[in-house]
């Protein structure tokens, strides 16, 4: 899954965070996504903005406002290469965002 947490919030006006994770099959994408759903959900009474890529799960986007978690699979997270293109922005201990969601 190789999950990492990028703070874009200096970089890019529309979020605080970006949550890039990925898994090697379609299914997996899914379940990560509908775990995330859940238990931000059960957690904290948060449920997302909106969902999109569900349909074909090669990136799943997951919208909570400050934070926007990106589900890839495999090929596709190298493909796109988020921590790439985002380099400038800091990396955060995951941990950390759960305040913006509170």
């Amino acid at each position: 899954m190789d999950p990492i947490v990028l703070e874009v919030g200096a970089i890019i006006a529309i979020t605080e965070y970006f949550v890039i994770a990925s898994a090697p099959n379609a299914r997996q994408v899914r379940t990560i996504v509908e775990e995330v759903e859940r238990r931000i959900k059960d957690d904290t009474g948060v449920v997302p903005m909106s969902i999109e890529g569900t349909r074909d799960a090669s990136w799943v986007l997951v919208d909570y406002g400050d934070v926007v978690v990106h589900v890839f699979l495999g090929e596709t997270r190298d493909f796109y290469d988020l921590e790439r293109l985002w380099a400038d922005a800091p990396r955060v201990d995951w941990q950390a965002c759960g305040a913006a969601l509170a």
